[in-house]
């Protein structure tokens, strides 16, 4: 029997991390076990909380986010509203597709279709760490139809003919968005049409061979709720449970290393009714420590504009193994966009560094005449609630304002535009502009889409949001 020299220093590596456990776990201090567990949690949070939508859409089927199963792609005929819970922050702007790919047994084809030329749709795809690793779409590949294959981290042969480019992800799950442009709500139906060109298949399937044996099925494990993830241990043993999906990369061994002595990592298991009272402390004042760390993130770098939403989202090279980054982006926005295909000023406060809250201020956004965001594609401004970053229930079904309702909006007297942002109408005149907000804390965050480079470069600046 030939064992290949990847799986003896996979076997190696195991062996090492389990003697990291038993030696290690017994002598660690409860001090030291909260400076790991604060490490494990900004490293895991995204982790898990993706895990948490990804069951919720493709696995459990009693959930009312569920929406196929795995290797399906699903098409929402619709833009997201307030009926919809699962994802904090999703936009608006556009319809959206998705597919929870597995790729244990085989990779996945990708066709795209032809799509006119004015029509913005882009595809993300996203790996279960949550790293923006590939995309395609007007962007990427334009909109003249292309032909992609997603294959997993064992997957190690060549792409077959008619394949335009194969891309591979370093975990065995992905989750792919698709974002399609919707003009204006009469252009839905040529929406549908370009979804349904939207096609997924197995290799085996496009090549017209056999399918090989599949994969063993998982035992899936029931996520926690939002907010049990904020507070409980039996987050690490989510964590665990997902990490079986995720081989661990060589820039991240040492570090995996340092996690088993808590009893992190891919298939261990914290048995949490047996740990000491000082250890259990240690392990929740280790989770809160992540939450403050997050905190001073943003009420310093991202406030100060140190940090942007660009800073955020991306590849793991571009992030360069930033936790506390993907931590961020993972709470202001799972699923953002890297900065090449979007990015995201973020309105948390006000222009005199004050909180959002629509219970006791009206606000208003203007944009200078000739001053809107520089776009290749379009750009939006949309409403959320806090704490839970979902849209906001209103008399109007109003969730933002972008670039496609222009020609619907009153323009100021010198050719500026005002956007009046309250929780009750500024009156039927100023109606047209009005983003209706909740009678409490909300935040904004602007998208701009396939951003020109005076975007990127800080040439062009966004407005402030400043009260009336």
């Amino acid at each position: 029997m030939i064992i290949s020299l990847k799986k003896v220093l996979s076997y190696l590596l195991l062996l090492t991390t389990f003697s990291l456990v038993a030696c290690d776990k017994v002598s660690v201090t409860p001090e030291e076990a909260r400076e790991i567990a604060k490490e494990a949690y900004i490293y895991g949070n995204p982790v898990v909380d993706n895990y948490r939508i990804q069951y919720a859409y493709f696995v459990d089927e009693q959930s009312p986010e569920y929406k196929t199963s795995w290797n399906q792609i699903f098409n929402m005929a619709r833009v997201f509203t307030s009926d919809d819970k699962a994802i904090q922050t999703a936009n608006s702007d556009t319809p959206y597709s998705f597919i929870g790919m597995d790729l244990r047994t085989e990779p996945l084809v990708l066709t795209l279709p032809v799509i006119e030329k004015e029509r913005y749709f882009s595809v993300q795809f996203i790996d279960w760490y949550t790293h923006n690793f590939a995309y395609a779409g007007s962007r990427t590949t334009g909109n003249n139809g292309t032909v992609l294959l997603v294959a997993g981290p064992d997957w190690k042969s060549e792409a077959p003919e008619g394949i335009t480019k194969v891309i591979r992800s370093e975990t065995h799950f992905v989750f792919l968005g698709y974002r399609t442009q919707l003009f204006n709500p009469a252009d839905l139906d040529n929406v549908k049409k370009v979804q349904a060109g939207y096609k997924v298949q197995t290799l085996s399937d496009y090549l017209g061979k056999p399918a090989p044996s599949p994969a063993p099925e998982i035992a899936w494990m029931k996520p926690l709720s939002v907010d049990d993830q904020k507070t409980s241990v039996e987050f690490f043993n989510v964590l665990n449970f997902v990490l079986e999906f995720c081989p661990t990369v060589p820039s991240e061994i040492d570090l995996m290393a340092r996690f088993a002595k808590i009893g992190v990592g891919a298939g261990q298991q914290i048995d949490v009714e047996s740990l000491s009272p000082e250890m259990k402390q240690a392990l929740e004042d280790g989770i809160a420590d992540g939450w403050k760390e997050l905190e001073n993130l943003e009420k310093t770098d991202i406030a100060s504009g140190k940090v942007t939403s660009g800073d955020l989202f991306g590849s793991r090279e571009y992030l360069k193994n930033n936790y506390l980054h993907r931590f961020a982006g993972a709470v202001l926005g799972i699923y953002g966009n890297s900065k090449d295909e979007a990015i995201y000023p973020l309105y948390r406060a006000d222009a005199d560094g004050e909180p959002l809250d629509a219970s006791k201020h009206n606000y208003i956004l203007r944009f200078e005449p000739g001053q809107y965001p520089p776009v290749h594609a379009f750009w939006s401004v949309t409403m959320y609630n806090l704490p839970e970053s979902l849209m906001v229930a209103n008399p109007i079904d109003r969730y933002l304002i972008n670039s496609p309702m222009l020609p619907a909006l009153k323009k100021d007297a010198d050719g500026g535009l005002t956007i009046y942002i309250q929780k009750d109408s500024p009156g039927t005149e100023k109606e047209a502009n009005w983003l209706p907000a909740p009678d409490g804390p909300f935040w904004i965050p602007m998208r701009i889409y396939w951003p020109k480079p005076e975007a990127l470069d800080g040439t062009w600046k966004a407005p402030s949001l400043t009260k009336l």
